[in-house]
């Protein structure tokens, strides 16, 4: 039996040039699917970031109320503020503060790793001084805008979109925020640590010591001998000095706050007011006015704390002493002064207030009342 006729044998027959045959191609084989793991991540991973943002925004809260039961717990903080010190350093060292995404599996992971340890201290410090930067800002005054920028970076920590791919990503920033929040966490550490001491000495030495710690996160230890690296670095310190002892109206002097506090016409034996008023006829501003504020000292008397009566904004008379007793509550002394009618305004109808300062302009707290016609 005859086989069918070669191609090219029937080309041929027909006067036809011979084409050979095509050749015969093998498919690709399908692509690996990826595993179930990864494919969920894709697909789901934005949004268990958000939701582990909302955790973190819960275990904040958590943190602010543990905070919020006393000052003693104060002291934790300094282990926290050299934890993540060393990892920052350590951090940048590593990544060295590129703008890139990490690639690679192993880049990745100390990446995440590292932002995950440093979101969790932030998140703890930042949470438990917002209370008593709370407590010691006075609205009103320049302090309050301490606490909202506080309370901006205490949230910013919870974003882990924003954390990691913003925050750290750019080493300028990171360290700005670092340097905040040691700032911060300083302003409270060190009375706590050092009991008594002064508001003003506290403010500055948290600035040298937040403007040393920000410094070694950009210089290389093998630089600090040249002169010119040292010169830049005492005029560093120095502005940051400068910067805390001018600014320190706007810094609350942490943890001082008024626990209570009124204004009356008459004060009773044991130095009380015999009626706390927040709203009075002008005919009771005739004869003298007393103030009286509770003020809690949980890091030692190391102030010297005033009185300074205002009208409207405006200064009517500042006492540079004030009687001071031990208050009822714990850990807290009572301010007592009395406005005598020669030092008030002829026109006493307005908003007054009495502000609770350190002898270096810090307001602790403030008193209102007002005086109608």
């Amino acid at each position: 039996m005859n086989g069918p006729e070669p191609h090219d044998a029937r080309a041929s027959a027909a006067g036809l040039p011979s084409v050979p045959p095509e050749p015969i191609l093998s498919q690709p084989e399908p692509p690996p699917e990826p595993p179930a793991v990864k494919t969920l991540l894709e697909k789901w991973g934005p949004m268990l970031w958000w939701l582990h943002s909302i955790y973190a925004l819960g275990l904040g809260i958590g943190v602010l109320t543990f905070a919020s039961k006393g000052f003693g717990h104060a002291r934790w903080l300094a282990v926290s503020l050299g934890s993540m010190w060393i990892i920052l350093l350590v951090f940048f060292r590593w990544f060295g503060g590129r703008r890139r995404a990490p690639s690679g599996r192993n880049e990745k992971i100390r990446f995440y790793v590292m932002t995950y340890m440093l979101k969790n201290l932030y998140q703890g410090m930042l949470f438990f001084l917002l209370p008593f930067y709370w407590r010691s800002a006075v609205y009103g005054a320049p302090s309050q805008w301490f606490v909202v920028v506080l309370g901006a970076c205490a949230l910013l920590s919870t974003l882990d979109v924003v954390f990691d791919q913003v925050l750290m990503r750019f080493k300028v920033a990171a360290s700005v925020f670092y340097f905040l929040t040691l700032f911060c966490c300083l302003n409270l550490v060190i009375p706590a640590l050092f009991p008594n001491t002064r508001s003003l000495v506290t403010l500055v030495a948290a600035a040298i010591v937040s403007a040393l710690a920000f410094w070694t996160m950009h210089i290389p230890i093998r630089f600090h001998g040249r002169p010119a690296v040292v010169a830049l670095l005492v005029i560093w310190s120095a502005g940051s000095l400068a910067g805390a002892y001018f600014g320190r109206a706007y810094v609350p002097p942490v943890a001082m706050h008024v626990a209570s506090g009124a204004v009356g016409p008459d004060l009773l034996e044991d130095g009380r007011l015999e009626v706390e008023a927040t709203r009075m006829h002008r005919s009771l501003v005739e004869g003298t006015l007393h103030a009286v504020t509770n003020v809690s000292i949980p890091g030692g008397r190391g102030d010297t704390l005033t009185h300074v009566w205002r009208k409207d904004g405006e200064v009517i008379h500042r006492f540079d002493k004030v009687r001071v007793d031990i208050a009822e509550g714990k850990g807290q002394v009572r301010l007592t002064s009395s406005l005598e009618p020669e030092h008030c305004p002829d026109d006493r109808v307005g908003q007054w207030w009495v502000d609770v300062e350190t002898a270096d302009g810090q307001v602790v707290g403030r008193v209102s009342f007002e005086v109608t016609r």
